[in-house]
């Protein structure tokens, strides 16, 4: 996935400006793919110089609102359709659990014990967000809680697993 599709995604559903995309990240997409002010607002101004989006409205101090373009729309649906996801093959997490070996078994178990944690601070980090979102029935919230709920299981497995590699240290 890339910041590009992220937003031409997200302008699908309605205009937005830069800030309004920024807002939207925050609250539906970090859990995927996190993106800054900057990275946001360099990607908007490529977009709309190749002709993805188009400027709709512009209002005080400069802002200005984003619609997506035919074109845009058909970007979008050619990479939903006709390209594959790109399959992250590393992990540092994973990585390191290979060479626990190295450490006594109280340290390996303090690893994995902080896995732990981790997972279940993403847990309840996206717990919160849950709560706090006023969802709708447009397909932003509906497929955004399917996102949601892939983090949320995801949390839990990578705990669950974690539990039981700290019960295979002897």
């Amino acid at each position: 996935m890339s910041l590009r599709h992220a937003l031409l995604g997200l302008l699908s559903e309605h205009p937005a400006s830069g800030y309004d995309l920024l807002k939207l990240f925050e609250t539906s997409l970090a859990n995927a793919w996190p993106a800054t002010q900057s990275q946001i607002y360099t990607e908007l101004t490529k977009l709309a110089d190749a002709g993805l989006i188009a400027v709709a409205a512009e209002g005080p101090r400069g802002r200005k609102e984003y619609t997506l373009t035919a074109e845009g729309l058909a970007e979008l649906r050619h990479w939903l359709t006709e390209t594959k996801p790109q399959r992250t093959t590393r992990s540092d997490t994973l990585l390191r659990v290979f060479f626990l070996g190295v450490l006594t078994p109280d340290q390996a178990r303090g690893y994995l014990t902080e896995l732990i944690e981790r997972a279940d601070e993403g847990h309840q980090g996206l717990r919160q967000l849950e709560e706090s979102i006023d969802w709708t029935d447009d397909n932003l919230s509906v497929y955004g809680r399917i996102a949601l709920e892939y983090g949320l299981r995801l949390h839990t497995m990578h705990r669950e697993w974690a539990e039981w590699a700290s019960g295979q240290i002897t």
